[in-house]
């Protein structure tokens, strides 16, 4: 029961926030931060029991079946294996940290915001647990509406109109996944007589290489656009600049990863061979991806577009390792989703805190804080030299990692690729040079962070330190369901494809 605890204390939080609201506006916060931190130690006690203590031989932890509308084949159907137990716990730490960002931000509708807080974070856990697809579209949408709320009700200035385009963006690529899934649901049925939304049983449909392109682009439609891959990233950083910090961070660090996770847990396992036909135009993209969101992000005056636009180029690095079918590039994408969460949720709190106490985000303002706030300084030191890829922390063991993977798939791809980490110096620079260095903005006071915030910040900064020298229980974690979906995939795929697998493997 506990893959349904995660979902239920979360839901039910929500719930109870806004209600008592009407009679403490402190309760609110209080029942979030409990609900929160039930589920990270919940989800801790699982990874120590299954993945440090018992190592799992099947990639599967954990099954729950109940039958839910039996007479469509839809099924209340979670699972837990070692990728989306690392997103969980990702889920959980960052939503931790999130109610306490929120804890001094939020001074009205306290209740209805953590409401919307509880629930697109219980979006975002469905969404990591489902194995029955009509389930999965069902999270998907949970996860839209709250987060609309979120930024068109607590956001800044043009809110409004971040908050509609983030929805009609996000809408209508996941409508185009709802036609996919309706089309492989009665492809299924008319195969084998049973019509049923069942992720296993779904996998076992037999398409014709039309059929599966098709049914492939409807997927990869609401996972691109979700991660969001250029040229339709343009939602992205109108939301995160007009987003409250906890929107931000959010966004930020889970919502795009569910677009990633898609990628891996249903585009290539459910559509193979159309996903290998795809790979060069796929690693095509992110190299675009990775160059454009650079250059745009050194482009900024806004920091939190400027960090915004870093999630673009860093989520391109996803999708060129998604897309090299080896091991070596998946385990990169995998710990890429979880520094990036980690790294850019991080730079966003930072921006937050800015802006409370200058009430500005353009950096043309900014300068100097350094000697008024060196506590604040080292910590964005170390996240600004993550984003950058230094050796010994989170991120550069992902970009490396990607980067080895796609070489074996595409070499002059790789070393394009490879100048996105030329430019990231260059924007990851200027946020230090532009905020913390160089002239004195004034004479205004200008406070260190508060104890509150030190709470938040060092154990980020200590996270993406020690997944840069000891990245092992990540890699151990994910590795069964990494090589799972390798012995499935090679199985479908073409001859040349396995044997460009099996050198991978060689190499590795």
């Amino acid at each position: 029961m506990v893959l349904i605890n995660f979902i239920v204390i979360l839901m039910a939080g929500g719930i109870l926030a806004w209600v008592v609201s009407r009679w403490s506006a402190a309760a609110p916060k209080w029942i979030a931060l409990g609900s929160m931190g039930l589920n990270l130690v919940l989800v801790i006690a699982v990874w120590m029991e299954n993945c440090v203590v018992h190592p799992a031989e099947d990639s599967w932890i954990i099954k729950l079946d109940y039958q839910w509308i039996p007479a469509f084949g839809i099924n209340f159907s979670l699972a837990l294996d070692g990728l989306s137990l690392l997103m969980l716990m990702l889920t959980f730490f960052l939503g931790f940290l999130a109610v306490i960002t929120s804890w001094k931000e939020i001074t009205y509708r306290v209740g209805f915001y953590y409401f919307n807080l509880l629930w697109v974070i219980a979006g975002i856990t469905g969404v990591f647990l489902t194995t029955d697809l009509f389930l999965f579209y069902f999270f998907w949408e949970v996860m839209l509406i709250p987060m609309y709320f979120l930024i068109g009700i607590w956001g800044h200035e043009n809110r409004q109109y971040a908050a509609y385009k983030f929805f009609i963006f996000t809408q209508a690529s996941g409508l185009l996944m709802l036609l996919a899934i309706a089309g492989l649901y009665f492809v299924h049925g008319d195969q084998t007589g049973n019509y049923t939304f069942g992720y296993f049983q779904l996998l076992e449909t037999q398409l014709s290489p039309g059929m599966e392109r098709w049914l492939m682009l409807g997927f990869l439609a609401a996972f691109v656009v979700k991660l969001p891959i250029v040229p339709f990233h343009t939602w992205l950083p109108d939301a995160h600049s007009q987003a409250p910090t906890a929107g931000s961070l959010i966004l930020a660090g889970l919502l795009l990863k569910t677009g990633a996770y898609g990628l891996i847990r249903f585009v290539l396992p459910l559509f193979p061979h159309a996903a290998h036909e795809f790979g060069t135009w796929g690693m095509a993209l992110g190299v675009v991806g990775i160059i454009y969101g650079a250059i745009l992000a050194f482009g900024q005056t806004d920091l939190k577009r400027l960090v915004a636009y870093t999630s673009v180029s860093h989520m391109g690095f996803v999708m060129v390792g998604v897309f090299a079918f080896n091991e070596l590039a998946m385990q990169g994408v995998v710990m890429q989703m979880i520094t990036h969460g980690i790294s850019t949720g991080a730079l966003f709190i930072l921006a937050g805190s800015i802006y409370e106490r200058i009430h500005t985000r353009e950096i043309t303002s900014m300068g100097g804080f350094w000697i008024k706030a060196p506590f604040m300084g080292t910590i964005t030191l170390i996240f600004v030299l993550a984003s950058l890829g230094l050796p010994g922390l989170g991120n550069f063991v992902a970009e490396f990692l990607t980067l080895l993977g796609a070489w074996q798939a595409d070499r002059l791809l790789t070393v394009l690729a490879t100048l996105g980490l030329v430019a990231a110096t260059a924007y990851s620079l200027r946020i230090m040079q532009r905020v913390f260095l160089g002239m004195k903005s004034g004479e205004a006071p200008f406070e260190d962070f508060s104890l509150r915030e030190k709470i938040m910040m060092v154990p980020l900064a200590v996270v993406i330190i020690l997944l840069g020298v000891y990245p092992h229980p990540v890699f151990s974690t994910a590795e069964s369901s990494i090589a799972k979906l390798f012995s499935g995939f090679s199985q479908e795929q073409p001859a040349s494809t396995e044997k460009q697998l099996k050198e991978g493997g060689a190499h590795e």
